[in-house]
């Protein structure tokens, strides 16, 4: 989760939209807004990386592993062998990102027993023997731990694998180990600071390293951007795949609320959560989110996919996928940085030259609606679903309640609470049963406003094939005396209605990535990802980062 209270830009939207309507095009912004960088500009000489050699793997695919595989170059265990080298070289030492919270002790045996399995039987897909990094609240039923960052769950052991795992390994993944997170998933306070765990500690944004991850899945962001892995998977309530995604130049999908099972992962709203890929492509993204997705009798949500999901969204990849679609603006979530505007302003751009048709402003009032409801639904989930969690774990937990970890946290306030306390804990506890009518009338009322009186609403009226908006804002620094400092973005709508949302790298502010995100109808992943890879083929933004000490803001150098 990444929920916090996003500043409101309305009062400055009109301006900012009467300056993009000036006439300016794309390269002209370039060229006379100093930071806007293209993809190409932020790998000028101006400030030393910290990077000490070339990797071998950088930028490579699921489908040049693969390649690689099977002309005998690569092994999965050579390749995993290679992801570690690069973890303990620049997560571990060097920069010290801090993005990978665990190894898997077995992962060159498990290696070595698909490389047996291929030479015997031939791969079983895309992802035989891709080494994938998942986000700590993810259960694995092995040696590793799964403790969503805090020490209160150090010692638990889940009595099976996530859903999201028993699919991972069944299509041949290796689980190579598991990412930091903003702690909790970001929900015990509201002054937190993004990619801090107790656990963990702090991830750093390889394109800055003073600069934040944003959260939750911070570190499955981070480590994609950072080439420590094949592909990741992170975890969203709202904006906690879609933003560190954006942050990091990488291409994050948040399903459909219901097309991944929540079974296994820890909880805070079973009315929003969902696990996502987190990759370098879309390719990549939809390969991983065939995958993952999939029907558990344990999460009744994923019911609803049948008959709506597809055994492999890599046959929605069309390089012409924005010909004759109708993509709506969604202008409340723009007039937050002049600069980011600009990059939509160039996006749009390209949009039209490859034939899609720019309704522009799509918005409907009911989405700036949503922010207070959404607050005390998760409050009210959070106690329930939390508390469903730990009594699954059983007498393994060090920790059975809600109540338990805040009492945790007290005991081991220096470990736990150095930087920011534990209110919304505290806050989701004096919370009552989900049958009161308090929780009911927010989340029905919630709902309301996102789906029937929102998102659907505005395709409906404008007949649209996808909504658009900037992501998140470009990474603030990371502030641990007074938390988080980020503008803007637009994960609200689609995360309150449970609604699919995609991320694509869309250029650089000062050298620093800002993504698109389109989002749309429920189960609409197919014409999502459509777009989005026709986007990003036609500009291909994504570069990876430099590990610089700081964003390179130096005028003189754009």
């Amino acid at each position: 989760m990444k929920l916090k209270q996003k500043p409101n830009s309305g009062a400055r939207q009109l301006d900012r939209r009467d300056f993009l309507k000036t006439g300016l095009t794309g390269g002209i912004i370039a060229a006379t807004i100093p930071g806007l960088a293209t993809a190409t500009e932020i790998n000028h000489p101006s400030l030393p990386s910290l990077e000490s050699k070339p990797f071998e793997l950088d930028e490579i695919t699921i489908t040049e592993l693969q390649a690689g595989m099977s002309s005998g170059k690569y092994t999965a265990r050579s390749i995993a062998e290679k992801y570690i080298e690069r973890i303990k070289s620049i997560d571990r030492n060097g920069p010290e990102l801090r993005t990978v919270i665990e190894l898997n002790p077995d992962a060159l045996t498990i290696a070595d027993a698909l490389d047996k399995e291929r030479k015997e039987k031939g791969p079983r897909g895309l992802l035989h023997g891709i080494p994938v990094l998942i986000k700590d609240n993810i259960d694995t039923a092995d040696k590793m731990a799964t403790t969503a960052g805090s020490l209160a769950l150090v010692g638990s052991k889940p009595p099976a694998d996530s859903f999201v795992a028993h699919q991972l390994r069944q299509a041949g993944a290796i689980i190579l180990g598991k990412t930091n997170l903003s702690e909790w998933a970001n929900i015990r306070s509201s002054r937190s600071t993004s990619g801090w765990s107790g656990r963990g500690g702090l991830t750093k944004n390889p394109y800055a390293l003073d600069r934040n991850t944003s959260g939750s899945s911070a570190g499955s962001g981070a480590a994609v951007a950072a080439n420590l892995c094949g592909v990741a998977v992170g975890t969203e309530t709202d904006g906690s795949v879609i933003s560190p995604a954006s942050i990091h130049s990488v291409v994050g999908i948040k399903p459909t609320v219901g097309l991944i099972s929540r079974t296994g992962i820890i909880p805070i709203s079973h009315t929003q959560d969902t696990a996502g890929p987190m990759t370098r492509t879309v390719k990549d993204a939809a390969i991983l989110l065939s995958a993952l997705s999939g029907i558990d009798p344990e999460d009744k949500a994923t019911l609803e996919s049948r008959g709506k999901s597809s055994s492999d969204y890599t046959q929605f990849l069309d390089i012409k996928g924005l010909q004759g679609t109708r993509i709506g603006v969604v202008r409340r979530y723009f007039g937050f940085h002049e600069l980011v505007d600009a990059l939509m302003a160039r996006a749009f751009d390209v949009m039209k030259q490859n034939g899609a048709t720019m309704v522009d402003p799509a918005d409907a009032d009911t989405l700036g609606q949503l922010d207070k409801n959404e607050g005390l639904v998760l409050r009210y989930e959070l106690k329930a679903d939390m508390n469903a969690y730990l009594a699954r774990l059983g007498s393994s937990a060090p920790v059975h309640t809600l109540k338990e970890i805040i009492e945790f946290n007290e005991r081991n306030k220096e470990k736990e609470m150095p930087y920011f306390q534990q209110e919304t804990f505290i806050q989701a506890e004096a919370k009552g049963p989900l049958t009161e009518k308090e929780y009911i009338e927010a989340r029905d009322n919630n709902l309301r406003l996102a789906r029937a009186e929102g998102i659907d609403a505005i395709m409906d009226k404008f007949k649209l094939d996808a909504l658009v908006a900037p992501s998140e804002s470009p990474a603030w620094c990371t502030d641990l005396v007074t938390g988080d400092h980020f503008l803007s973005g637009s994960t609200t709508a689609a995360a309150v209605a449970g609604y699919p949302s995609i991320t694509v790298p869309a250029g650089f502010v000062f050298g620093l990535p800002v993504g698109i995100s389109f989002f749309g109808r429920a189960w609409s992943e197919s014409t999502l990802i459509k777009i989005a890879y026709a986007f990003e083929q036609a500009t291909k933004h994504r570069k990876p980062p430099r590990f610089l000490p700081t964003a390179n803001v130096r005028i003189d150098q754009h």
